[in-house]
């Protein structure tokens, strides 16, 4: 059994799709399904589900409409390995219309909400020096966009 993801669109699952497995590894589309006959959503002949994978995991974009959108109260979160990634992702993802929050968070073109973070973080957020850790907090949350060297500096002190 494997849990699966659904994100409802509004018309654009198969965008959305396309544009994730272009940009995470281990990503693909699969299958979809048509609409055989009109339903409150669609219409016969309209493509209501798009099965796609972003790393490995399963997910399902539904055409349902506009009547829920993106929130921010879901986020998908990426555990980039160095700032290499965490600048790769940010741009990829902020593109052709995306928008910068704060604290490593942000929102792709279709309203989709991501966290570009790094397991390094931990180092500093959660390091054996209390004091560096709140400089390293303080330094995170001035931030968009994370930068790992900033938050080393401000937990050294440097």
């Amino acid at each position: 059994m494997e849990l699966t993801t659904c994100l409802w669109f509004n018309g654009q699952a198969r965008d959305a799709a396309n544009f994730y497995s272009s940009i995470f590894p281990d990503s693909s589309v699969a299958d979809n399904w048509i609409a055989p006959t009109d339903t409150p959503g669609n219409s016969k002949g309209d493509e209501v589900v798009v099965n796609f994978k972003i790393f490995g995991q399963s997910f399902i974009g539904l055409n349902g409409g506009p009547q829920f959108p993106h929130t921010n109260a879901i986020s998908f979160q990426i555990p980039c390995s160095n700032q290499a990634e965490i600048d790769k992702y940010w741009e990829l993802l902020i593109a052709d219309g995306g928008e910068e929050s704060q604290c490593g968070w942000l929102k792709d073109k279709f309203g989709v909400s991501w966290q570009v973070t790094s397991p390094e973080m931990g180092k500093y957020l959660g390091g054996s020096d209390p004091d560096g850790a709140q400089r390293a907090t303080q330094a995170m949350l001035q931030m968009r966009k994370i930068d790992l060297a900033a938050m080393e500096k401000a937990y050294l002190r440097q």
